[in-house]
């Protein structure tokens, strides 16, 4: 087999597979992207790439922007490629297509030089500034993505350019309001006037945003170099399904997203929360319950009936009932469309990465969906259950005795509590920084405890069993 091609601007011409066809070097950056990882690059990046290749968007090129210490390597593998990679699709009948994309045509790392970064989030012609933060980036508005947005926000009033729109890429319910309150706390903190301005020009439109996207491994791209033919040091591995519902609510233009096949619309919400809390509230669901029955791979578990009969159980009994009617979507048939596109095994999307940083995901996808029904008298058992298992998985020792790490933010706290399980079966629930009032509601606690029991008493499958049963 021939050597594969190093992949830069220099070899698009001669690679196997498709790559850009229009000229990158004409590509000007209209866009600045705080988190330039996996996600962003197989979702909203080959959105745009797409519409760069009908010659649509040459003034909407994408410069990435890392904030974090760990967005080092990014800077590099891009740095090295010209800001290219290959997004890798893995078809449902085992095929898999193959493409470089060239939208990300610049490349700041914050961490070294913090003024090449505010220099593009402050130029005239970066009018919309996205961001894939996850879901505690939002958390802190002296954190280094609000910072240097502020600091951004700043120069741009004091120099006359106007105010961009902020667009939130992240899977928080009301992600454009969330990111406009924590802009507005760090720009008070800097300067009220500053707020004030930020709240008459800058605009913050709500998103919906999906694809299921496995983090990068050296697998996947020891395989793009041997069955595609290029060497490439990150490339991207996502299912064919992708969805962009964006509100079209802009301070100074956009692209024509709508022709890459984004839906923009007036009100995101509906199709928001569809997507919280079956989507991600479902992973959720299948996350514990998967680790504690060993298994490694989210497919290996969705293939399971017992576990594809839960999950559907939890859609149509306790989280389809608290959404509101979304345009042009059947929610039952989404819900199965979930558990097939979660069933994938091309994917190979791990269920310790479902796992990860819970203590911000349970509370923002599933808690909400718990309220609801308790505060409309409808069915909890499925979610508490869920719940449970997240607690019994915090304990960090499995089943059969081993120990495994919790990786969360709060893991040094959460860990000590979950395992008092045996002298205070609530005390997991009683954190009211996840879980706010919830161990007050006696139907909850009922289903958490019941289920956790089960859990202890009987393990992760027989639990699952009863509950579906």
């Amino acid at each position: 087999m021939a050597s594969a091609i190093d992949l830069n601007n220099a070899s698009l011409s001669n690679l196997p597979i498709d790559a850009p066809k229009y000229d990158r070097g004409s590509v000007r950056v209209g866009i600045a992207h705080i988190g330039a990882g996996h996600f962003h690059r197989a979702h909203q990046a080959a959105y745009l790439n797409l519409l760069l290749q009908q010659r649509l968007a040459r003034e909407w090129g994408i410069c990435g922007v890392g904030v974090l210490p760990a967005d080092w390597t990014m800077r590099d593998v891009l740095s090295d490629q010209d800001g290219l990679y290959t997004l890798i699709l893995e078809n449902p009948d085992g095929s898999r297509d193959a493409q470089v994309i060239g939208s990300i045509v610049d490349y700041r790392y914050a961490p070294d030089d913090p003024e090449s970064a505010l220099q593009v989030l402050a130029a005239p012609s970066t009018r919309i500034i996205s961001l894939t933060i996850t879901e505690g980036g939002y958390r802190d508005p002296d954190g280094p993505a609000f910072t240097l947005i502020t600091q951004a926000l700043a120069r741009r009033r004091d120099r006359g350019v106007p105010a961009p729109t902020i667009v939130s890429c992240d899977n928080i319910e009301n992600n454009g309001e969330v990111a406009r309150r924590t802009v507005l706390a760090s720009a008070e903190r800097m300067d009220p006037g500053l707020a004030a301005w930020v709240t008459e020009h800058a605009r913050f439109p709500n998103s919906m945003v999906d694809r299921i996207t496995p983090a990068t491994t050296l697998e996947m791209a020891a395989e793009v170099r041997r069955d595609f033919g290029v060497n490439d040091r990150w490339p991207v591995v996502a299912e064919p399904f992708t969805t962009w519902v964006l509100e079209d609510d802009f301070a100074d233009g956009r692209p024509p997203l709508e022709r890459a096949g984004v839906l923009m619309v007036d009100d995101v919400r509906p199709y928001e929360l569809m997507k919280l809390r079956l989507l991600n509230a479902g992973h959720q669901c299948l996350a514990y319950f998967a680790h504690l029955c060993g298994y490694e791979f989210v497919h290996q578990a969705a293939q399971d009936p017992l576990f594809a009969k839960y999950l559907l159980t939890y859609f149509d009994t306790e989280a389809i009932p608290t959404l509101p009617p979304v345009p042009g979507v059947d929610l039952h048939q989404y819900g199965r469309t979930l558990v097939e596109r979660f069933a994938h095994p091309a994917v190979r999307d791990t269920v310790a990465r479902l796992c990860a940083y819970s203590s911000d995901r349970i509370p923002k996808w599933l808690v909400p969906v718990i309220r609801d029904n308790l505060a409309n008298d409808g069915p909890v058992q499925m979610a508490s259950a869920a719940v449970a298992s997240w607690a019994r998985y915090a304990e960090g020792v499995d089943e059969w005795g081993e120990p495994y790490e919790v990786l969360d933010q709060l893991a040094d706290s959460l860990i000590p509590i979950a395992r008092s399980h045996r002298e205070n079966p609530c005390a997991f629930v009683e954190i009211s920084a996840v879980f706010a009032d919830l161990s007050h509601q006696h139907r909850f606690v009922e289903a958490y405890r019941w289920a956790l029991d089960s859990l202890h008493s009987k393990g992760a499958r027989a639990t699952l069993e009863a509950l579906v049963q």
